[in-house]
């Protein structure tokens, strides 16, 4: 039997995965940007900002709305400590000076793609979602197999999920236009590289498969 990435999603064993899409890294008033005046924020993230409210989060949106409509897991991640002072932070989080306190609004989904009531939310303190939460765990009490994984940023905290998903026996398919970094250079490279772990799609195409699984 030959074995493949490049198959469609089973609804019933399905989750949309959001990675990092806060207040803290989403949202002018973020505190990534704390700081910043207008005309530097603009030069270093005002590409990524017009992606993000022009393309991305709309597609963010479609799937939303497409995968509950179809009684499919949504679920999300966000940057945010388990302390107040942060303290449980990864080494790497406090060398990179990443620091969103518990319980804080930048901790916070952007109020665009909000989670419903039911719906799970990790807050990680790692790169990737699956080193610092018990997201895998969750992940197989709930029966998932396929794991469709967008969000912030393409060649960081995306990547990292999409590798460490596929060590742990997920398929994954990565929708490549509802993710977004801070150039368009480093978006493509990232999508390039991490092409061999995942299946890619755009949002057009996963919203037909699902529309035709329902078939």
């Amino acid at each position: 039997m030959s074995l493949s990435r490049n198959v469609p999603i089973e609804p019933a064993r399905a989750a949309l995965l959001y990675i990092d899409v806060q207040n803290y890294c989403a949202h002018r008033d973020g505190g990534e940007f704390s700081g910043l005046g207008d005309t530097e924020f603009d030069s270093k993230y005002g590409w990524f900002f017009s992606q993000l409210s022009d393309h991305v989060i709309p597609n963010m949106k479609d799937l939303q709305t497409a995968f509950r409509d179809h009684g499919i897991e949504v679920i999300y991640t966000t940057i945010e400590s388990l302390t107040k002072d942060g303290r449980d932070r990864s080494l790497d989080y406090k060398i990179t000076g990443f620091h969103v306190p518990k319980g804080s609004w930048d901790g916070q989904v952007i109020d665009a793609l909000l989670p419903a009531e039911d719906e799970i939310r990790f807050p990680k303190t790692s790169s990737s979602v699956f080193i610092s939460t018990h997201i895998d765990y969750v992940l197989r009490n709930l029966g998932i197999r396929y794991l469709v994984i967008c969000g912030l940023v393409t060649d960081q905290c995306v990547e990292g999920a999409i590798r460490d998903a596929c060590d742990l026996g997920y398929l994954v398919t990565q929708v490549t236009d509802a993710c977004a970094t801070y150039s368009q250079q480093r978006h493509q490279s990232s999508i390039e590289a991490i092409g061999g772990y995942c299946r890619q799609v755009t949002t057009k195409a996963l919203l037909a498969e699902i529309q035709e699984a329902e078939k």
